[in-house]
């Protein structure tokens, strides 16, 4: 464990108090608007997530609204932020935090680490910010500032390192001003201390940096390396009835955009063209509940979606039929479905003329 020095905190909130963002929920210490921005702001950055925590706090000033919303509803209003884990989280936490608890979210890290999608960071965040309490936050721009300026090569992605640059960080908490000192860290690593190219030279820490010094901040802080990337591929069958009727089902499997609406899909290991999609078993099951006319690939090449641990190769085949089958909806009314952006993407170029 590196030395602590006394300077680390100071210098580093009164740069904090000189540069922050004004972002609306810093104007703030109502335990649900900086529950709703934490969890939003989770692997997302702040400009993109911005816009949502607006469109959140508008529709749902109250973690009773967000409560009473139906879930395909908050889908739809998270739609484009990806990660749709966090609103079904988002959802069932509102719930439990009005229904369970008056409406009043837990004042300590221990009670909040309950709440559905809350891990020690958005706990620690809410204790730190809302409630005065010194328990230090611990994320990506986090571990980069620390890394670096302490000189720690223990990997951030091991049990090890996280309880090392854990223990670090709270030993570094302003106890007096906790909420302050973990926005300002943040802060910090999310605007200056960045991952690649640095202002090193002007840096409040040059001084003191120990991966400045050493000529080491590229290599800081170390990750091991994560698992390859998985290649998918997708093949929708986007149905167009005589009817400007289509299909669209909801994904109920675990695994990816859990409740999210999409056209019929067929996942095969390789791409396909239309005379090896014909042959699949698949294809034909689908084919016998739907009379079809004509079908033809929309996009000439896959459309490569790439999503942290895998890329989806897709193709979307555009099916006409005469008849409606089963389980149809308006062409018009898909917009009115939480669906991937993959799909929304699509939707909007094929869809716009018509």
């Amino acid at each position: 464990m590196p030395k602590i020095v006394p300077y680390f905190p100071n210098k580093l909130i009164s740069w904090y108090l000189q540069n922050k963002r004004e972002l609306p929920w810093r104007n703030t210490a109502n335990p649900y608007h900086i529950w709703l921005s934490e969890i939003m702001l989770q692997q997302t950055r702040v400009l993109q997530g911005l816009p949502y925590y607006l469109k959140f706090v508008e529709a749902y000033p109250k973690v009773e609204d967000l409560a009473k919303a139906p879930e395909d509803e908050v889908l739809k209003l998270w739609q484009g932020l990806g990660y749709y884990s966090r609103a079904r989280n988002l959802h069932t936490t509102a719930k439990m935090v009005s229904e369970e608890m008056n409406g009043v979210f837990p004042d300590n890290h221990k009670n909040l680490l309950k709440l559905k999608g809350v891990g020690d960071y958005t706990a620690s965040a809410i204790a730190s910010i809302c409630f005065n309490k010194p328990e230090a936050v611990v994320d990506g721009n986090v571990y980069r500032v620390l890394s670096r300026v302490f000189g720690i090569s223990t990997p951030i992605n091991t049990s090890t390192g996280q309880k090392e640059f854990k223990q670090l960080a709270q030993q570094l908490i302003d106890e007096k001003q906790p909420g302050t000192f973990n926005q300002a860290i943040m802060e910090f690593g999310a605007r200056y201390c960045v991952p690649q190219n640095p202002d090193c030279g002007n840096c409040i820490f040059n001084d003191n940096c120990v991966a400045f010094q050493q000529k080491k901040v590229a290599e800081l802080p170390v990750k091991i390396k994560a698992k390859p990337v998985k290649k998918r591929f997708f093949n929708y069958l986007v149905i167009l009835s005589e009817n400007e009727r289509t299909i669209l089902q909801q994904r109920m499997g675990k695994g990816i955009w859990h409740k999210l609406y999409e056209f019929p899909l067929i996942e095969t290991s390789e791409e396909v063209n239309l005379s090896t999609l014909k042959k699949l078993q698949q294809f034909q099951d689908f084919a016998k509940k739907i009379n079809i006319e004509t079908i033809s690939l929309f996009n000439e090449k896959p459309v490569v979606h790439k999503l942290s641990h895998q890329h989806l190769n897709t193709q979307f085949w555009i099916v006409e039929t005469l008849e409606d089958s089963e389980n149809t909806v308006p062409i018009s009314e898909i917009g009115n479905y939480a669906v991937p952006v993959l799909i929304a993407d699509f939707v909007s170029e094929f869809f716009e003329n018509y």
